[in-house]
């Protein structure tokens, strides 16, 4: 995928499948969310205690392309698209391989808000976490 860095694999559970055999559709946000989980220990890579700080999701919108089968191979691209001041916007392309060949299953997007949980704030967005994106998606 084009412009896309890091790629997480998603293990496909016969408990995601419903009464039609293929995901349903709300496990496509928990597959984002491997992805997002992924990116950001790939990326960031900073060891959080994410009782004190960390960021919560504020917004995520999903457009599904074609359904997911049990036995697809399937992928998460992941990008941050924007750096805010206290937030930052991840990208995704869920997408399955048929034999070499990538074929778009979902689209979404996320907006994460940095927040401090001991005083229940949101906070900006960490230089550290904004240096170290910005170097990766360079």
């Amino acid at each position: 995928m084009e412009g896309f860095k890091h790629k997480t694999p998603i293990q496909i559970r016969f408990k995601d499948l419903d009464m039609m055999g293929h995901v349903n559709n709300a496990n496509h946000f928990t597959y984002f969310e491997i992805a997002r989980a992924k990116y950001f220990d790939d990326v960031v890579a900073e060891d959080m205690d994410w009782q004190k700080e960390g960021f919560i999701l504020a917004k995520s919108t999903c457009d599904y392309k074609m359904p997911i089968l049990y036995y697809d191979k399937v992928f998460v691209y992941t990008k941050c698209s924007r750096i805010g001041n206290k937030s930052f916007e991840l990208s995704y392309v869920m997408i399955k391989d048929e034999s070499g060949k990538e074929i778009p299953l979902a689209e979404a997007t996320t907006i994460q808000v940095s927040f401090d949980y001991e005083k229940k704030v949101n906070i900006s967005v960490p230089e550290k976490w904004k240096k170290r994106i910005e170097v990766f998606e360079k």
